[in-house]
């Protein structure tokens, strides 16, 4: 992460496959488990163990390519400034988008009645799952979304312009799987739009990373979308929505 000490400059076509082996990951794992066969346990194994491939790809290219030391990022105040100031744009964004449509869109029963299904209506369970994903699973997701797959793309286009359509590319690649999980629960016109802001969610916290190269930055404005998520969850399923 942090660039992690790469010794070597990987050649594109090594990039190339190593995006090609681990980027569809995540679509193909939520396609099985969350669209196809949501109630088939052989594809919650599935998603669970292109879950950990997803994971040990770049540890793997970072070991045996980049020839890099394993490590946990050394903390750094870098675009931390950037990153709280977009990470609290990205929150009052989805709380008054939610306010807007929830009430003309967002079918409440069917939500809470999926949400149900998945016994996240026990509110420990509830407020576990979120400490989470607002913690591990959106460090993990930089470390997957932004180091590794941004990187990579950055190696197949050099140079300035280059580096601009990676980031938009990363973000890209970032909200393809986020769509499948979101229409699960809302009609086309909420995932529509929350595809949207996915979509720039993911630019953003690329564009922060690629700026700063901490990675740090970008995983704090993705906790303050995650907390506004999952807070709006919270008073969905527990509140008067």
């Amino acid at each position: 992460m942090n660039e992690l000490d790469p010794v070597n400059t990987p050649r594109p076509g090594l990039a190339l496959m190593a995006l090609l082996v681990s980027v569809p990951i995540p679509t193909v794992g939520v396609a099985l488990a969350a669209v196809a066969y949501p109630e088939a346990t052989w594809a919650k194994a599935v998603w669970m163990v292109g879950k950990a491939w997803m994971l040990a790809v770049p540890v793997l290219w970072l070991v045996y390519i980049e020839k890099g030391r394993l490590r946990l990022p050394r903390w750094s105040n870098r675009g931390m400034v950037a990153g709280h100031v977009t990470g609290v744009l990205i929150f009052l964004v989805i709380g008054v988008t939610y306010l807007l449509i929830a009430d003309a869109w967002i079918d409440f029963a069917l939500m809470r009645e999926k949400i149900a299904a998945m016994g996240l209506d026990n509110p420990w369970l509830y407020a576990g799952g979120a400490l989470y994903w607002c913690t591990v699973n959106s460090l993990l997701e930089e470390y997957f979304w932004r180091w590794f797959t941004y990187c990579r793309l950055r190696d197949l286009l050099p140079g300035k312009v280059g580096n601009i359509v990676a980031v938009g590319l990363a973000g890209l690649l970032f909200t393809v799987h986020h769509v499948l999980a979101l229409s699960v629960y809302f009609d086309w016109r909420v995932t529509t739009l929350a595809s949207v802001g996915v979509f720039i969610g993911g630019v953003t916290w690329s564009a922060l990373y690629a700026r700063y190269r901490n990675i740090y930055a970008a995983y704090i404005s993705h906790v303050w979308a995650d907390l506004i998520i999952f807070g709006l969850g919270a008073w969905l399923i527990f509140g008067n929505a």
